[in-house]
Formats: structure tokens, C-alpha cells, sequence
């Protein structure tokens, strides 16, 4: 497939039209002008009927959540221009990509909050390939209607080089929760977020437009995991995935999965061969999740019938599966971080540390640059922790006690009682985060800084 071709079929993305937008190389300028971005994102308010009826009141960018789907080329000199037209300061962090401290768009490295009622020109260089991410990364607390918790995410793309393009489709779904509330889950403890609905981009299942297909097409699928707080578990009925990337990073073994497990802040890139005409609903393996909005019809050329779903039988997800055999080499230095649960009292949310002590008394970890380092992440709470790290791509080296090599990321789920292991090399100087992608446990005290002393 050429060049051409991709970028004719480039968009047949599902969803709102906002949600997609190609954006052109910067263009030339005459002497003495303010050079044009190469996109502008506004902040402010927006509603969007994700169901007949059913308006969710929001903070978004451009007038829609998500926002406008982005796409650079792979070292592309990128400028864009974000104008805060709501009251309260704001920020953008490009998620996954390796920029400066001072651009990336976090407020504890250094990035300068957007005052309300004002704008901020970022400028970088569009770098590394593969499905990235931007999204608001100030607190929330315990309001539930900033932060993570609004419609303020939107994927971007970075075309490498040499696009492979062994698909005839490509679609991108953003999963999302809505309305949130706290709840005392499981009737006792810390308060956690429950939603009253959910969507994948704008719409909710059974509303607005199907992902319409041909007998025998690839398509391809780039899903975000886009929730404050939830990870989620899809299947398409009748069909199986080709997991090719996970966070935008090319996996070394591509594995055919019934089930996509994605905790907050993951993407998954993976391709279904559309091999079963009819109509099927693509959705989140929890009935009641599912029953909120969390789904999107696939509909085959001329198949009219009420969509079907059918629970996959096998729901396993191990990323080590993506990986290659094998034991990695010592690294300079092995960090360990043990993550545990302060309890807040019943009816409050619970606060977490790192090492013992809460951000930001957490004590930061010191690097040397180019050197080789190793995080053992210990979990001894009774939760799952997406946890991320800004800035860098790591390697996954053992997972829950299994070596692996080869499965690069910017988020790793560490299981419940469980530990895993990253390698990472410090290439990228400066002040740079790391936390639980979790909205309430990185508000909560689960962040520290790594911090480079040469």
C-alpha cells in the first residue's frame, strides 16, 4: 500500500468528526510574521449527547470531547498554540512522547500552568512513533468534575518513516467514563469513582454512527484507555485481535487474543480480520459497564439485525505473551519502589505512598545520564496500579515473577500483591514524574520525581 493510499483510507475513524483532525507541516511564513501552529487546541466548555437525550456537561478541547485526533511525522518539528478559555489554570501533558521537562506538561517538573482566560504556545519535536496521547494532568481531589474526570484527552499519532500499512482500515476509540461520583465500593473502606455512563469517543452503545466493514478487510483498531480511574477488558463478538503494539511501541512477538486488557493511560494498536459477517457489538466484558455505553456496533456491508454479543471464552491477558524469552543483563541500578494504602477512614479516599511517605515528601530518585536503571515495583496493596513514567519508554523484565524482554511501554499495570520489574535508561535529562495513572491515587500522594544529577 503507498503513501498515498494510507492517507486517502487514513480516516475512516469512528466517532464524532472532532474527534479526528489531520494536521498539516507548518507552513512557510513571511519575514517578520508570528510563525502559524501547526494546531491550536482551546480549552472550555462543552456538552455532548453521547445518547438521545443523555447530555454530559464537560470540559473538552475545541468544542468536543475527545479532542482532535492529532497526527505528526516522526521528528516533524511541532508547534502548537493551547488557549485556557475556562476560570481555572490548566495544563497539557503530551503522554508518551520524549520531550522537554519544560513542555511536557506536568507542573512538578516545571511545565508553567495556562492562567484562566489565556494561552500557551508548546514547540517540540514530534518523537518517538507510534499511538501517544494528550490530556489534562492537574489536580483533582475529590472534584470530580476536573482533571482525568473531564473530556479533555485526545490521541495523537506520529507516523514513523516507513508507515507499514498492512491494513485497509483504521480506526480510533477512546473509552471513557462519565458523571462520576464517590462511592464506598463494596459498602466499606475508602471512597473509590463510580460512573453513571460511559462512551467510545462521543457516543454511547447503540448511538450515533456503526463502524461499518467489508467480508475480509484488516482493520485496524488504536484504543485508548482514556478513564480517570478504571481499566477496562473489550472483545468484538465473533472475532479475535492481533495485538501489534502496546502503548505505541511495536511488540516482538504479535499474539491473537479473544480480549484487550487496558488499565487507565494504555493503548493497545491491534488489527481483527473481519471474518465473521453480521452485526456484533464491540464492548467492555463487564455486563453493567457494558449496559452504561461502553461498546460500539460493527456492522458488515449489507447485514441488517439487532447487534449481537457473545462473551469471549477466554478473557487471559499477560503481556508477556508480546515479549521475547530471555533474561535481561544487570543494569547499574536496581530501585526499589513499594507502593501500600494509607487508610483515610471509612467514607474518605484513601491516601497512598512510595516507599513509605506521600508526594511530595516522597524522597526522588537520582539518575545519571545514559546509565541503565532498573525499578522493582513492589505492590503491596490490594489494587491494581497503572503506574507511568514521564518522558521515558522502559522495558518490561519481569512481570509478576515471569522474565521477559522485548515489550516496551509508558504504563504498566502492576497486579495486586504482585511485582514487576523495568528497565529504562536515562536518556532524557531532567526533572521527570512518575505516578499512578489512577486519578485519586496520584492526587492522593502516589507520585515521586527522578531527578538527574549530571
Amino acid at each position: 500500500m503507498t503513501e498515498g493510499m494510507l492517507r486517502r483510507k487514513f480516516l475512516q475513524l469512528v466517532g464524532s468528526g472532532a474527534c479526528v483532525s489531520f494536521v498539516p507541516a507548518l507552513m512557510a511564513q513571511k519575514p517578520g510574521e508570528t510563525p502559524k501552529p501547526d494546531a491550536t487546541l482551546r480549552i472550555s466548555p462543552v456538552e455532548i449527547e453521547i445518547a438521545p437525550g443523555k447530555i454530559i456537561k464537560t470540559t473538552g478541547y475545541n468544542g468536543s470531547a475527545p479532542g482532535p485526533y492529532l497526527r505528526f511525522r516522526e521528528g516533524q518539528r511541532v508547534t502548537l498554540d493551547v488557549v485556557n478559555d475556562t476560570k481555572e489554570p490548566e495544563i497539557v501533558h503530551w503522554h508518551g512522547l520524549f520531550l522537554p521537562p519544560e513542555v511536557d506538561g506536568s507542573e512538578e517538573e516545571g511545565t508553567p500552568l495556562i492562567p484562566p482566560n489565556s494561552s500557551q504556545r508548546y514547540s517540540f519535536v514530534a518523537r518517538p512513533s507510534g499511538t501517544r496521547w494528550y490530556h489534562t494532568h492537574v489536580h483533582a481531589g475529590r472534584n470530580l468534575k476536573r482533571s482525568t474526570f473531564t473530556g479533555q484527552f485526545g490521541m495523537v499519532y506520529i507516523e514513523p518513516a516507513n508507515e507499514p500499512g498492512q491494513y485497509d482500515a483504521e480506526y480510533s476509540l477512546c473509552l471513557h467514563g462519565w458523571q462520576p461520583y464517590l462511592d464506598a465500593i463494596g459498602g466499606e473502606g475508602g471512597l473509590e469513582a463510580a460512573y453513571q455512563s460511559f462512551s467510545i469517543n462521543d457516543r454511547a452503545l447503540g448511538h450515533g454512527e456503526p463502524i461499518r466493514m467489508r467480508e475480509g478487510q484488516r482493520a485496524l483498531f488504536r484504543i485508548l484507555n482514556a478513564s480517570a480511574t478504571l481499566p477496562h477488558q473489550i472483545a468484538l463478538a465473533g472475532h479475535q485481535f492481533t495485538v501489534i503494539s502496546l502503548d505505541g511501541n511495536p511488540v516482538p512477538t504479535p499474539r491473537t487474543v479473544d480480549v484487550l486488557s487496558l488499565g487507565p493511560a494504555e493503548r493497545v494498536d491491534a488489527i481483527v480480520t473481519m471474518n465473521a459477517p453480521g452485526v456484533w457489538i464491540m464492548g467492555e466484558l463487564d455486563d453493567q459497564v457494558r449496559s452504561k455505553g461502553l461498546g460500539i456496533i460493527v456492522e458488515y456491508e449489507n447485514r441488517k439485525a439487532a447487534p449481537q454479543w457473545i462473551a469471549p471464552k477466554n478473557t487471559s491477558w499477560d503481556y508477556t505473551l508480546f515479549g521475547s524469552v530471555g533474561e535481561a543483563s544487570e543494569p547499574a541500578q536496581t530501585m526499589p519502589l513499594v507502593f501500600r494504602r494509607k487508610f483515610a477512614g471509612n467514607n474518605w479516599v484513601d491516601h497512598w505512598t512510595i516507599n513509605g511517605k506521600e508526594f511530595p515528601k516522597t524522597d526522588p530518585l537520582l539518575l545519571r545520564a545514559n546509565a541503565r536503571y532498573r525499578l522493582l515495583f513492589d505492590n503491596q496493596s490490594d489494587d491494581d496500579h497503572p503506574v507511568h513514567l514521564h518522558r521515558h519508554t522502559f522495558e518490561l523484565t519481569r512481570f509478576a515473577g515471569t522474565p521477559t524482554r522485548g515489550v516496551f511501554k509508558d504504563v504498566v499495570v502492576v497486579p495486586r500483591r504482585k511485582t514487576v520489574e523495568v528497565d529504562f535508561v536515562a536518556n532524557n535529562p531532567g526533572l521527570t514524574l512518575f505516578h499512578c495513572h489512577q486519578q485519586l491515587h496520584m492526587d492522593f500522594g502516589f507520585m515521586t520525581l527522578l531527578r538527574y544529577i549530571d
